[in-house]
């Protein structure tokens, strides 16, 4: 068992970090709206923190999940950071979805100051997080990945190394590249089958089967023909995790046009008022 503090109680971190105390892990929180850290801890166990810094004092994993870049930067080396309170031999694991450029910037950051970092972006959604099944990709040093992996998996179904510091971000990219293309693929098929009027449920149930399956279609299939859209992973979230994809895309010179058209596609989502939908609303766009 470890003493460790997490950073970031949203609709990921505070699962996760209850999968932490639930395995009797030692646990404290920090979430920027103080409230939120408290009723964590009212009903998980553990200790509330006022400041990251606070939160990592004397712990010997200390783990985020925040938003973006930025988010990430103010809770380890902005004012009352983590990073300020870390001592040696400690490691600092990252799963925000956040910009290979930044993991690599806080990886400095940490070997100056003598502990680790492992960038550690996720895949699983809110379910996954609830469910202690989230898939980890993780950049990092293996003897440091191999000191943190054990406690990742209280929350993880599958957890790897894919190579130095900035890897896990790039990985998670590949991921949201994929989903990108998978989601409007979808869109557009059930988008047809209901023009053409068939059964959509039937179809997708037959089709499901074959070399069209996939976890979009078998999880958000359904719900999609019924306008349903509150599942977890939303447009503003995408948008976010898209713009990161793109900019590394012109620094690596890859090309991605489709993945471009359905970040287009997804801001038309946003200007319908669906920020908050998740990714399969993109099938709205075609229907208004």
């Amino acid at each position: 068992m470890a003493k460790v503090a997490f950073l970031g109680l949203g609709v990921m971190g505070g699962p996760m970090a209850r999968h932490l105390a639930a395995k009797g892990h030692d646990v404290t929180v920090y979430n920027r709206t103080k409230a939120k850290a408290d009723a964590w801890v009212k009903a998980h166990g553990g200790k509330a923190a006022a400041t990251p810094r606070e939160a990592a004092e004397g712990q010997e994993i200390v783990f985020a999940c925040v938003g973006n870049d930025d988010d990430l930067r103010q809770v380890t080396t902005g004012p009352d950071g983590a990073f300020a309170a870390m001592g040696k031999g400690t490691v600092f694991v990252d799963h925000t979805t956040a910009s290979a450029e930044v993991a690599r910037e806080l990886s400095a950051a940490a070997e100056k100051g003598g502990f680790g970092f492992v960038d550690a972006p996720v895949s699983g959604g809110q379910a996954g997080a609830e469910n202690g099944v989230l898939t980890v990709m993780c950049g990092g040093d293996p003897e440091t990945f191999a000191r943190v992996e054990p406690v990742i998996g209280s929350y993880a179904r599958a957890c790897r190394l894919l190579g130095p510091v900035g890897a896990g971000q790039l990985a998670k990219m590949m991921n949201q590249i994929c989903i990108a293309g998978l989601v409007q693929g979808l869109s557009e098929a059930v988008h047809f089958g209901k023009q053409a009027g068939l059964d959509i449920e039937a179809v997708l149930d037959v089709i499901s089967k074959g070399a069209a399956g996939s976890w979009q279609m078998e999880n958000r299939g359904k719900t999609m023909n019924e306008g349903k859209f509150d599942f977890g992973f939303a447009v503003d979230w995408m948008r976010k995790d898209l713009s990161i994809v793109l900019a590394e895309a012109r620094r690596n010179k890859a090309k991605l046009p489709v993945t471009a058209l359905v970040d287009q596609f997804y801001a038309e989502v946003q200007s319908m008022g669906g920020g908050r939908w998740d990714t399969s609303s993109l099938i709205a766009r075609l229907e208004k």
